[in-house]
């Protein structure tokens, strides 16, 4: 009796490890379906590949130069060989690491650029355990973008500080999240150093990244990552959403829907031409499988999308795969610059894989002219 027990145990897990294996098997050997529009016109080119999880991209073009920011690490996870990777470039293909910043002790991610009184300000977010949750926000600043002062906590403490945003070069507005996530607010400074609360945007949906850009007529639009609900950041929700909110000066008072094109992970907003683009995660079985939307078991997507006060619309996927988005965006020469790290695009790797496999850093040109036609085409 007890060895018919002991076999049919070692049968049962001799089935689950054959089914494992081949999930895994066809994860790895699934075709790469992102649907990179070519009307887009976008061009794509490598710009680092050299076997770390590379992640968490921002730019930014200042002095003549295109400035990269990137975390580097051994997998998504939180980790202490986490560090921050500044690069320069003078035309956005051949890139030179000027700085490479870190914590003692501590992971580091989602890097942000900013430039304020001619000085180049950089904003993260420390972490000291393995689940990839940040604590706070630090910063550090630079006279030249190549010699860094060391990072020092912003206050006030416990808020998650996105891309800071001005539209007259004396105020700026950064969108931010609680640290144990389900609230956003905004916050202003005049030095970068110094920030003061100005209103609460969202609370509830384990609302996580906010970004924010300006509308011509002086308005703040702002995006915001809902989880749907109290469950973990990989476990997936049928609620996963995008939270919209607008806002007039002194923006105070918020207006808000909610879109369920995507789940907008990491996102970067720009502006053209009197409109709001994004570039941010898509999950391209949206909220339909068993799992839910954003779960560790679904493909990634890095994605852009128009913005505006009421939807969320999907333009065209980029070439990209499993663990992926996080872009940084500049607007140069009538086109978009965009970063973003990606899993190997040959695949179509599940999230899972890509978490904990190496990553590159891509950048895309897309003409303005060609995105705004795609807009235009998409528009409902």
């Amino acid at each position: 009796m007890v060895r018919r027990v002991v076999r049919g145990i070692g049968l049962a897990m001799g089935l689950l490890l054959l089914l494992l294996a081949t999930l895994v098997a066809y994860w790895a050997l699934r075709p790469n379906r992102a649907e990179v529009d070519p009307a887009l016109g976008a061009e794509v080119w490598p710009v680092v590949s050299d076997g770390w999880h590379n992640s968490n991209t921002h730019l930014i073009y200042w002095r003549d130069a295109f400035f990269l920011v990137h975390a580097r690490s051994r997998f998504h996870m939180g980790n202490s060989d986490s560090r921050l990777v500044v690069r320069r470039s003078a035309d956005g293909r051949e890139w030179t690491e000027v700085a490479l910043l870190g914590m003692p002790g501590e992971d580091i991610r989602d890097p942000k650029f900013a430039v304020i009184d001619d000085r180049l300000f950089l904003y993260a977010l420390p972490n000291t355990g393995f689940e990839p949750e940040p604590y706070g926000t630090v910063v550090a600043t630079s006279d030249d973008g190549l010699t860094w002062s060391s990072f020092t906590p912003i206050e006030p403490q416990g808020w998650l500080l996105w891309e800071p945003k001005t539209l007259d070069g004396r105020t700026w507005y950064a969108t931010a999240y609680w640290h144990e996530h389900g609230r956003s607010a905004l916050f202003r400074s005049t030095d970068g150093l110094t920030w003061e609360h100005v209103s609460d945007i969202h609370q509830g949906d384990r609302n996580d990244e906010t970004a924010n850009a300006f509308l011509p007529d002086g308005r703040m639009l702002v995006t915001a990552r809902l989880e749907g609900d109290d469950r973990a950041w990989h476990q997936g929700s049928p609620n996963a959403a995008t939270l919209l909110a607008v806002a007039a000066p002194p923006y105070t008072e918020w207006t808000t829907t909610r879109s369920a094109t995507a789940r907008l992970d990491g996102p970067a907003l720009f502006t053209d031409n009197g409109r709001v683009y994004a570039v941010g995660r898509f999950d391209p079985e949206g909220t339909d499988q068993w799992y839910g939307g954003s779960s560790l078991l679904g493909r990634k997507r890095t994605a852009i999308y128009e913005v505006t006060p009421d939807a969320l619309i999907h333009l065209s996927d980029l070439p990209s795969a499993g663990d992926t988005s996080y872009a940084g965006a500049v607007v140069r020469d009538g086109a978009l610059y965009t970063t973003y790290y990606t899993s190997a695009t040959a695949r179509d790797y599940p999230w899972l894989l890509g978490l904990v496999t190496p990553s590159d850093i891509l950048m895309a040109r897309v003409p303005l002219d060609r995105l705004a036609a795609l807009a235009d085409a998409r528009m409902p």
